[in-house]
């Protein structure tokens, strides 16, 4: 018999024990303003790229390595309430988000989608986001299946910087 393996996820503590996030200052607007207006860095709050009226994040829980969430800087719950130019620009930088994932990683394929409203699954609802992560064959496990845990094979500043690194210009 071989040893017991530990898996060492140390950075979801916070997720997990449903302490704060430091990255997430107390205040007013969405979650999503309130991290974008925090006066922290881009690396300090894994945005990848800014826009001019739209951001890409990596997720802090991602689903799997390279999860990116591409979102409007201003608060919009509903995807009819973008306005042209922010519609323009969000769907513009998801597809640049998929050219730069395939770089970074060569998934074996890529998901795309929103949850748009509570009911529909949304975290954040007062604040649309695009979700687009890589997918290989094969990246489910028993560790999904049996104890609904997810492994992710590397930190989170080694995704942002693989990520934009592979960001086109």
């Amino acid at each position: 018999m071989t040893g017991l393996e530990h898996l060492w996820a140390t950075w979801r503590a916070a997720y997990v024990s449903g302490e704060s996030d430091a990255a997430v200052p107390d205040g007013d607007g969405s979650l999503f303003e309130r991290i974008l207006g925090s006066g922290r860095t881009d690396e300090e709050i894994l945005v990848v790229h800014r826009g001019r009226l739209c951001v890409v994040m990596l997720n802090r829980f991602p689903y799997t390595s390279g999860h990116l969430m591409v979102m409007p800087k201003r608060a919009v719950a509903e995807l009819e309430d973008l306005d042209p130019d922010e519609a323009a620009e969000l769907w513009d930088l998801v597809r640049r988000a998929v050219v730069a994932l395939k770089t970074a990683y060569s998934p074996d394929g890529v998901n795309i989608g929103m949850n748009l409203g509570r009911a529909a699954g949304a975290g954040v609802s007062e604040h649309l986001h695009v979700h687009v992560l890589p997918r290989w064959l094969g990246d489910t496990n028993f560790m999904t299946t049996v104890s609904g845990t997810r492994v992710l094979p590397e930190a989170l500043d080694v995704t942002w910087r693989k990520v934009r690194d592979a960001w086109p210009r």
